[in-house]
């Protein structure tokens, strides 16, 4: 590689593969992009589900089609529609499921989460589909008056709230395993007011309990009179369940190919230039990345900077970026009129994360 007028020359042979579409994908790859080097993104969807926005399009129909901006139109010919199956390490490639091999020469990582719908959209599929399946749980929202949702992470907590604020008369409950809710990497004072704006809005709270009839439940579809039962030997009826819980993180791409360096939950073990464990030329970005903190769309975005970096700086022999682990920035968005979140380990005023987050989720996260 040798440097003409700023622009990087490059070798024939390389090609960085990106499996993932997510943000930390995205970013990657528009790095690539600016920087001249030949990629190709590989996602399930055919279009970039700004998926924190998810749960605003659950309530509000008609916003889904915010939420969706095709590949093609940003990245052309270098985006590829399909699921990664297996990766050949040896010969570098990765095999989709229809059969089709990529080959790389480097390969970024970005296979994120998986969990249900509506705070996540994981199938191969159009947008166009996606789309109707969003206008669709809006109009079971819309004729359920009472609706549980499991679990009450970021996504649950945001989603309890979104329905409040949008059907103020709704009975809503929301029901967690744990007594705190939203992410445990967020300080204690933030997630205790996320908990006072959930019974500010008229939220029902049923902390440290479980749904124990759960794999009976049928989500997402109202069902007037649906009986619940928890682990503490209540029970109540409702019109619809929504499950925000179970999130995993989605390592189907890579499980069988890279068993030797997956953490417990799944996640990719890398070093601190985000190589995996073992490999200068396989990268891991956001969720699917080991790293000890939490996992949102603004952490994968700055991996990928780092990513694609190292990449070009490995073909120019320079040295390697590292990423550092900063203090937790994270705001969550609860209802469009309500918000709470910290900015580099601080709590912030409600009003501020308000006006920044949920009178457009489209802002990062």
């Amino acid at each position: 590689v040798h440097t003409m007028g700023g622009k990087l020359s490059i070798d024939d042979n390389v090609h960085v593969v990106i499996v993932g579409g997510g943000f930390g994908g995205i970013a990657a790859a528009q790095h690539l992009k600016h920087h001249g080097v030949p990629f190709m993104l590989i996602d399930q969807l055919d279009a970039f589900h700004h998926n924190v926005a998810a749960l605003r399009a659950s309530v509000q129909s008609g916003f889904a089609q915010q939420t969706f901006i095709p590949y093609r139109e940003t990245f052309g010919l270098s985006f590829l529609q399909g699921r990664v199956i297996r990766i050949d390490t040896t010969e570098q490639f990765v095999v989709l499921d229809n059969g089709k091999e990529v080959r790389y020469s480097h390969l970024i990582l970005c296979t994120g989460t998986d969990g249900p719908f509506p705070g996540k959209y994981n199938a191969v599929d159009t947008y166009q589909k996606a789309i109707e399946k969003y206008e669709d749980i809006v109009k079971e929202i819309q004729a359920a008056d009472s609706i549980l949702v499991v679990g009450g992470g970021a996504t649950g907590t945001e989603m309890a709230a979104e329905i409040r604020t949008e059907y103020p008369t709704k009975k809503v409950i929301l029901i967690h395993s744990r007594d705190a809710l939203a992410d445990p990497e967020l300080l204690p004072c933030v997630r205790e007011q996320a908990k006072k704006v959930l019974q500010e809005k008229g939220v029902e709270l049923l902390l440290g309990q479980k749904v124990s009839n759960l794999n009976e439940l049928e989500f997402n579809v109202t069902r007037k009179g649906t009986v619940v039962k928890t682990n503490k030997d209540e029970q109540f009826t409702v019109d619809l369940v929504i499950c925000c819980a179970g999130n995993k993180i989605n390592s189907g791409a890579y499980r069988s190919s890279l068993g030797g360096c997956l953490a417990e939950n799944e996640a990719l073990k890398v070093n601190q230039h985000l190589q995996v464990e073992g490999f200068t030329n396989i990268y891991a970005v956001g969720d699917c990345a080991n790293i000890n903190e939490p996992k949102m769309a603004y952490h994968a975005g700055l991996h990928a900077g780092v990513a694609a970096t190292n990449i070009i700086n490995s073909l120019s022999g320079k040295a390697l970026k590292s990423y550092h682990t900063g203090n937790v920035t994270m705001f969550l968005a609860m209802g469009r009129d309500d918000g709470v979140g910290q900015f580099n380990g601080i709590k912030l005023p409600r009003f501020l994360v308000t006006k920044g987050k949920s009178q457009g989720p489209l802002l990062t996260r």
